[in-house]
């Protein structure tokens, strides 16, 4: 059996050696921070230099190695406008990236000129095509227009007799053929239109095909 007195030289044994440990355990390594005043003084502490506060610090380990830059703090209106400034910058990436998959997806679904102009017809074809259906359609509106004016020859000597359904007809024929004449004249700038954007894909393709070129 173990007595009293010798449990307690035993426990305080026990704590005289780890608190020997503990004196033996190196201690945390601290950061050296130095910077260049606006005097151009070389300072340097053991935490962060509020003399250095609107410039750039650097902190070192104690061996004299570079751990981190520390940037000058900012003002309110300082931060915004860095903040605005990134914001242009990463969106001013974001629109190149967008521009180089443009490009990509242009060169890709127009390999050679022959491509682009093979849809630049196609596309011209069917407008023509549309223009063509409405001139067809005013020559039937003016056929029709011939066989209301030789209906109201009847009424020659007093066109005030004339039926109200003979003068709605009259009125509808000119309305169709000035909406027809319209919708040509809207198609006629859709492919100048057509044309235009042509024409600039045209433009980009030749410098991406010399591109392709080049780096073969």
């Amino acid at each position: 059996m173990v007595c009293k007195g010798g449990i307690l030289r035993a426990a305080g044994a026990l704590l005289l050696g780890c608190a020997l440990q503990q004196l033996q355990l190196p201690a945390r390594a601290q950061g050296i921070y130095t910077c260049v005043d606006s005097h151009g003084r070389t300072l340097t502490a053991d935490r962060p230099i509020p003399e250095c506060a609107d410039r750039e610090q650097k902190e070192l380990s104690p061996t004299g190695a570079l751990r981190r830059s520390i940037g000058p703090s900012l003002s309110e209106r300082e931060q915004a406008e860095r903040e605005a400034r990134e914001r242009a910058q990463a969106e001013e990436r974001r629109r190149q990236g967008d521009e180089k998959r443009r490009e990509r997806a242009l060169v890709n679904r127009y390999p050679n000129q022959a491509a682009h102009d093979a849809e630049r017809s196609a596309a011209l074809k069917q407008i023509d095509e549309v223009i063509a259906a409405a001139n067809q359609r005013i020559v039937e509106l003016q056929s029709q227009r011939k066989a209301l004016d030789t209906e109201m020859e009847f009424y020659a000597k007093d066109p005030a007799k004339a039926p109200e359904s003979l003068k709605r007809k009259y009125t509808d024929n000119d309305s169709d053929v000035q909406a027809q004449r319209r919708f040509i004249e809207d198609q006629q700038q859709e492919r100048q239109r057509v044309n235009a954007r042509f024409d600039a894909e045209l433009a980009k393709l030749r410098q991406l095909w010399a591109q392709q070129t080049a780096v073969r």
